[in-house]
């Protein structure tokens, strides 16, 4: 079954390109819709709220706002870029914890297809910083296609 609705995962580096990539190069050959997630990490924010002034959770609060905001524009430039041969692209900024918010997405959106980049960190560096394409792999009900950044010229991927 073709995708009708392909969601596009990314944080705006370098190695959610070719996720990027590939999610514009299957909406155009299925003629599907490509939705765009972006979400501000905001893990972490809600335990020190408890114990903060109201005025430094305030603070915090607006730099959540403004990162949300920067990534909106961020957002409408990639936007721009993906539509042409594109039948519709919708873009999508949340604040939270990135695997729930794009499984939750997913599923209200009614996704056919999850495209999400990889920055293909393993050993140490993998238990350490964990993984949203794995989580979202192990939460998601729907096909979730996980695209490894390319490792830099002379690195392998056993010296990461």
């Amino acid at each position: 079954m073709a995708p009708q609705k392909i969601l596009f995962c990314t944080d705006f580096s370098e190695n959610s390109e070719p996720a990027r990539e590939l999610a514009v190069e299957y909406a155009k050959a299925f003629g599907a819709k490509l939705l765009i997630i972006h979400v501000v990490d905001s893990s972490g924010f809600p335990s020190y709220a408890d114990w903060m002034l109201p005025s430094a959770a305030d603070e915090l609060n607006q730099l959540l706002l403004r990162t949300q905001e920067s990534a909106e524009t961020r957002l409408g430039a990639l936007s721009r870029e993906c539509s042409q041969g594109i039948k519709e692209v919708k873009t999508f900024c949340k604040i939270g914890l990135a695997p729930k918010e794009i499984v939750s997405l997913a599923e209200k959106e009614s996704v056919d297809l999850i495209v999400v980049g990889t920055h293909g960190r393993t050993g140490v560096k993998h238990l350490v910083m964990g993984s949203i394409a794995r989580s979202v792999l192990k939460t998601a009900h729907r096909p979730v296609l996980i695209v490894e950044a390319p490792t830099g010229e002379g690195e392998s991927s056993e010296g990461r």
